[in-house]
């Protein structure tokens, strides 16, 4: 009758554990509740990663040199003055992008770089180093060389000096093919390191120009700057200049050609004058128009075919007024020469900076503390993707179809197996607390018919479930309830090792099974040693019943049943209690193992109460008291 009606309150207890579980609706969206829960199991690996972070940024900002930028700006002139205005060529001239285009690819043309580097002597400046990204090699080695070293070694650094690598073709005569070469090679790798370091940029759409430079050394870069700004300035003077001056060269070329056809033609004039009577040419003339013919022989000197004094006059005057005209150029070019100024200049010289440019210890600082938080919360959402161990109530709820009914902190579980009467001796503490929850969600399981034999099992040793027992009989027995707790867990025994100091009390026989039960001091329960359970093989379901039906007088009875991974067969006895407990670890235990042991349970016909979390972390006290509150709700 016993067993009938022992079935029966089980088979009502899976029912209605059955009518309650119901998939919550809104266990696809995602809580606010859930992202803290998320960030707090996680906090560790979230926060070192941004540590990380910080140390490579420190790394990478402790061996990259710095770098600094100095910057000037210059103006290129839509317009010439109006002294030069008389110039039709350029006047009111505008620029259009093209054109200040073209004065940019001037800046970056070698021709600049070369007249900046014979101007400072870049060539043989010890500052002027290419600023090369180093290896991850080279920034460990760097990062040594930073390490204090003994006086002498540190002395003998300093006082070392690396010879450019020009050194050796300098005393070589400059007729030696090799000089040459290593001297172009040395020449190009400078202007390859200015081109490098310029930078030319027009500002908008306005017609100034920023001009910038980097370099190690802050005050070369100011110079280099500068020394660009006023070579541009100076090579459109200079173009001007020879443009100029071919014009004045090629105006006194044809000045001297115009010259000499002039004296010529006017010399060509006086000798025909003095040659022929100018009185002879005129009569002629008359006759011509009169229609008289001059006979052969008269008129000596007079040669129709031959050019007359008229034209001779003509090309004179002509050659003269030429002459006069490219005589009138040339002075107004000459006149003109000294006010030739360029269409650029420099509005905004070039200063030493202060600060590097590069790296921006800051920024980097910064972006590894962000990259580094970025990759923690990725490394986080993976883990937490690819864990499948038991975290959360909601987990428990969605994936197992169970509820929840309580989590134990990790403070008491952090020596291994944890303390036996914490309810006891911390009564207001959050395991205590939660406990108390885990007692009253029993009570609640089923109002019509009590719990009155109680198993607790879990997973794998060491989940806490030997710890849960004690304490949750404590918590029956300090009611007044008369408890007994037997350790049913022959394999491991950890009730009786723990609790019954004196060997003698858990060794001693009896041939009766109540002779065997030994009271607890201190958590005014009463515990049957695994010898006993051993003995009586109570992990069979008929000799558990038996032992039940002949514990009458106890009013609650709780059963530490062995673990899953020691074998289903330690199981067996869990079909004839009203209810089974799953004690799970926090992180550590594996949700497929739980499915596994809640199916065989209830392929059993075992009633399973819940599931309790032990070793939760991340939880603060107001949690632990509202979710105490949710659970016995």
């Amino acid at each position: 009758m016993w067993a009938g009606a022992m079935l029966e309150s089980q088979w009502s207890a899976a029912a209605k554990q059955n009518r309650l579980y119901k998939p919550d609706r809104d266990s696809e969206f995602i809580r606010f509740a859930d992202i803290t829960s998320f960030i707090r199991q996680r906090i560790l690996l979230i926060m070192s990663c941004p540590f990380i972070g910080v140390l490579g940024a420190g790394f990478y900002v402790a061996t990259t040199d710095s770098i600094f930028t100095a910057r000037t700006q210059i103006l290129i002139e839509p317009k010439i003055p109006h002294l030069l205005q008389k110039q039709s060529s350029e006047i009111n001239l505008s620029l259009d992008t093209s054109q200040v285009e073209t004065q940019l690819a001037v800046l970056r043309s070698e021709k600049i770089a070369g007249m900046v580097i014979e101007e400072l002597g870049l060539i043989d400046d010890p500052n002027f180093q290419p600023m090369n990204t180093l290896s991850i090699t080279e920034r460990f080695e760097r990062l040594a060389g930073m390490a204090p070293k003994p006086p002498d070694q540190n002395e003998g650094s300093q006082n070392h000096i690396v010879p450019p690598p020009s050194t050796a073709a300098d005393v070589t005569e400059t007729a030696d093919p090799t000089a040459e070469a290593l001297e172009f090679q040395r020449r190009r790798r400078v202007i390859e390191t200015f081109s490098q370091g310029l930078g030319v940029q027009r500002v908008g759409v306005s017609y100034a120009i920023d001009i910038t430079f980097n370099s190690l050394d802050p005050e070369l870069a100011a110079k280099v700057a500068n020394a660009t700004a006023g070579a541009f300035v100076r090579e459109q003077l200079e173009t001007r200049a020879a443009a100029a001056q071919e014009g004045v060269a090629w105006l006194e070329k044809r000045i001297e050609e115009v010259r000499l056809q002039m004296n010529l033609a006017t010399q060509m004039t006086q000798e025909f004058r003095a040659k022929h009577d100018y009185r002879v040419g005129r009569q002629l003339e008359a006759a011509i128009v009169d229609g008289q013919v001059v006979p052969s022989g008269e008129g000596e000197g007079v040669t129709p075919s031959g050019p007359t004094l008229e034209e001779l006059e003509v090309t004179a005057e002509t050659y003269r007024k030429m002459y006069e005209s490219l005589l009138a150029g040339f002075t107004n070019s000459v006149n003109q020469q000294p006010f030739l100024i360029a269409d650029a200049r420099v509005i905004t010289p070039a200063t030493r900076p202060l600060a590097p440019s590069h790296p921006r210890n800051k920024l980097v600082l910064a972006l590894g503390v962000l990259a580094g938080l970025m990759v923690g919360i990725g490394l986080a959402f993976a883990r937490h993707t690819l864990d499948r161990t038991i975290r959360t109530p909601r987990q428990i709820r969605d994936e197992l179809g169970l509820d929840c009914v309580g989590e134990l902190p990790a403070a008491r579980f952090l020596r291994g197996f944890g303390q036996l009467d914490d309810v006891l001796r911390r009564p207001e503490s959050p395991f205590s607390r939660s406990l108390r929850n885990t007692k009253a969600a029993i009570s609640l399981a089923d109002v019509a018919h009590p719990l009155r034999c109680i198993g607790i099992t879990s997973v794998a040793p060491g989940d806490g479930k030997s710890t849960v027992a004690s304490n949750l009989a404590a918590l029956y027995a300090s009611s007044g309830v008369r408890t007994l707790v037997i350790d049913a867990d022959v394999f491991h025994s950890a009730l009786t090792k723990r609790l019954l100091y004196a060997p003698a009390l858990a060794d001693e026989k009896s041939d009766s099974i109540k002779e065997q039960i030994r009271f607890v001091p201190g958590l005014q329960f009463d515990l049957l040693p695994s010898q006993a359970s051993a003995e009586h093989r109570l992990i069979t379901p008929r000799n558990m019943e038996v032992l039940i039906d002949e514990l009458e007088n106890y009013e609650v009875i709780i059963v530490d049943l062995p673990p899953f991974t020691s074998g289903v067969h330690g199981l067996a006895a869990a079909s004839v209690l009203d209810g089974v407990l799953i004690v799970t670890e926090w992180g550590k235990t594996p949700v497929e193992l739980v499915v596994e042991l809640s199916r065989i349970l209830q392929v059993a016909k075992t009633s399973v109460i819940g599931v309790i979390m032990t070793k939760v972390r991340g939880l603060s006290t107001r949690q632990y008291r509202k979710r105490a509150t949710q659970s016995a709700h």
